[in-house]
């Protein structure tokens, strides 16, 4: 799914869960074990990065990797009941996310270019976000870098590393923290890289709006699943 359309943490969160896991501890768990898969994807596009006027895509990392550290910081602070309260509502929020980012949002959606510090201080609240929870942040990061006026390939590009910096720097805080389940995170980690090396196979095979449609489905029923759970 995160090789095809995204997502794929979704289906991640909601198996940790349903194997007895917290909240808190799925999410870091999920965190850790999809990290490799990114980096994956940073790599294979970091021909066609690019940064935002005077900042480079090195500022633009920076920020990532700062507001990824502070947002995994404040995810270690949050006692477990109140991140598991909060998770049917961060889920329903990605979700919405996914489904406008999919299916309403125009790709040349840039009449009117953001200003540089704009970006910046948007991407370092997309990185703090993404460091606590993440879900929907490819999105988040495509529509500003677009309103920004990079291209459609250059702005999904800068964004798959930018998504890998930021999670670089939760994991690092992640590692230190008690309570990981790292049976369930290798389990991820080792399906993780075989669905990214099958998405690649069937990238031209299935059709993407169809997976997308089925993310934000699972997005959905995740959300009423934690809801429930509360």
């Amino acid at each position: 799914m995160n090789a095809l359309a995204g997502g794929g943490s979704f289906i991640t969160l909601a198996a940790l869960v349903l194997t007895g896991l917290d909240p808190r501890v799925a999410n870091i768990t999920s965190t850790i074990a999809l990290f490799p898969g990114q980096v994956t994807s940073g790599i294979a596009s970091r021909a066609l990065v690019g940064g935002v006027g005077r900042i480079g895509f090195g500022g633009l990392a920076a920020i990532s990797l700062g507001g990824g550290v502070v947002g995994a910081l404040l995810l270690l602070a949050t006692p477990s009941s109140l991140f598991a309260a909060m998770v049917p509502y961060l889920v329903l929020f990605a979700t919405c996310v996914f489904f406008w980012g999919s299916f309403l949002r125009k790709p040349n959606d840039t009449a009117r270019a953001l200003p540089v510090r704009v970006v910046g201080l948007v991407q370092l609240g997309i990185a703090i976000y993404g460091g606590y929870f993440g879900g929907g942040i490819g999105f988040l990061m495509l529509a500003v870098l677009t309103m920004a006026g990079l291209s459609i390939r250059t702005a999904g590009a800068t964004k798959n590393a930018l998504a890998a910096a930021m999670n670089a720097s939760a994991v690092l805080v992640f590692l230190f923290a008690p309570g990981v389940a790292w049976l369930q995170a290798a389990i991820l980690c080792v399906s993780a890289i075989i669905g990214g090396l099958a998405g690649a196979w069937l990238l031209k095979r299935v059709p993407e709006k169809l997976l997308r449609g089925f993310v934000v489905v699972v997005g959905l029923a995740l959300t009423v699943l934690m809801f429930l759970r509360a």
